[in-house]
């Protein structure tokens, strides 16, 4: 399929030389994408018309359909979050107005270990069996154009490039810092500050050439963290998606 290419990057345990692990990361470059908060920007329609497809879900949604049956449109996910990453869809997406949705360019899921949203979700709509973040399983991260990185560009990272919001928690108080304690240093902060209980399982920056470059792993559930915090954007995050179907071809 269109995103056949990026099988060429996924095995992180083989031996490729720098050179090569370089060529992989080029190669990668031709994968492409497929109060309550009101959502901040369009869900893109794919070839058939059918944008449900590419919501990203919060943490926890059943499959499509029994998430579109299930959700009862509380917005008690959007209540309880920390991080204010799930909004509300508004009155232009019909049928699945009021269901949530994480845009994660915006602000990313940052895999709280209770899963507030989920306790939270009185329908099951996000399956109470989605416990811990492990067990997350929203999408597939995927990094396109990468010569646009700045950590593949070996540029340290300037006040501009770190985007702090207006923190309203003590959570995105704690975001905002570790962020400013990267100014000043090479990029690194898809990787640094990926929220997976074991980020080096999820993403890891690997030699590359002279410098270093992120390289999506099997463990990545697309939080999209690393979507938010990327200061080059040119990480996209394939709701529904996962590692075996993306990067190993395997259905």
């Amino acid at each position: 399929g269109t995103l056949g290419a990026a099988s060429l990057f996924a095995d992180e345990n083989s031996a490729n030389s720098a050179g090569s692990e370089v060529q992989n990361l080029n190669e990668q470059n031709s994968v492409n994408s497929a109060g309550q908060n009101s959502a901040p920007n369009p869900i893109k329609q794919n070839s058939s018309g059918d944008s449900a497809s590419l919501y990203l879900r919060p943490p926890g949604a059943l499959a499509e359909r029994g998430f579109r049956s299930s959700c009862i449109k509380c917005g008690q996910c959007v209540q309880v979050c920390p991080y204010h990453s799930i909004y509300l869809l508004d009155i232009t997406h019909l049928f699945d107005i009021g269901t949530p949705v994480i845009y994660a360019k915006e602000r990313g899921c940052y895999l709280c270990g209770a899963l507030p949203c989920v306790l939270a979700c009185p329908s099951g709509a996000l399956s109470h069996e989605t416990n811990e973040p492990k067990k997350v399983a929203m999408g597939i991260a995927v990094i396109e154009n990468l010569d646009a990185c700045l950590a593949y560009r070996g540029q340290t990272l300037k006040s501009s490039d770190l985007r702090l919001k207006p923190p309203k928690t003590e959570q995105e108080r704690e975001l905002n810092s570790a962020l400013a304690a990267k100014e000043g240093k090479p990029c690194d902060l898809c990787a640094s500050l990926c929220p997976y209980p074991q980020p080096l399982d999820a993403i890891a920056m690997i030699e590359a050439g002279a410098h270093f470059a992120p390289q999506i792993r099997s463990a990545c559930v697309g939080c999209g963290a690393c979507a938010e915090l990327c200061p080059a954007r040119i990480i996209e995050i394939l709701p529904r998606a996962d590692y075996k179907s993306i990067y190993e071809g395997k259905q």
